[in-house]
């Protein structure tokens, strides 16, 4: 692969954008993905500890130089405190799924062995089906979801990732 190639290759990012917690900012932050053809794959926001401001976090795919312009352009919004590229950065990442699963009793005992196999808590339990919750990196849920295919799944629900960096540094 030239060095150009590889500039230019497809690669997920984890954005964290601290913002001022007013109606439309975030309409404004998604527009200038969508203006630059990136589509969000996923996006959580949530309070600071400051109600006054809101922390989003989007994970996009795409080449890093078109990504440094939509940094460029995110920052320069009025309502962005500041909008900052976590992909490379010593950052702990997770998410979270909530996995509902059909099982009858002869399968409860192996639904529960996957179960604490990837450290999931069991949130709701009947007679048929049992709701687990799954915690930790995109790479973990999806190998906790292939397992639990092998019984029916019912619903699934995960959020997107959440970021923050390690130590002193500013998330």
């Amino acid at each position: 692969m030239s060095a150009v190639a590889a500039m230019d290759a497809i690669v997920s990012h984890t954005l964290s954008v601290y913002v001022a917690n007013k109606p439309g900012v975030l309409s404004r932050v998604a527009q200038v993905f969508a203006r630059r053809g990136y589509n969000i794959d996923s996006l959580v926001v949530s309070p600071s500890k400051d109600g006054a401001f809101s922390r989003m976090t989007i994970t996009v795919k795409g080449s890093p130089v078109g990504l440094g312009q939509i940094i460029a352009q995110t920052n320069k919004l009025v309502d962005v405190i500041h909008c900052t590229d976590h992909t490379d950065d010593n950052a702990v990442v997770r998410e979270l799924a909530l996995i509902k699963i059909r099982v009858s009793g002869d399968q409860r005992a192996e639904a529960l062995q996957v179960s604490e196999h990837f450290g999931c808590k069991t949130v709701d339990l009947t007679p048929t089906s049992m709701i687990v919750m799954a915690t930790g990196t995109s790479d973990k849920l999806d190998a906790c979801v292939g397992m639990f295919q092998r019984f029916e799944i019912i619903e699934l629900v995960r959020t997107g990732k959440v970021v923050m960096a390690r130590g002193d540094g500013e998330t």
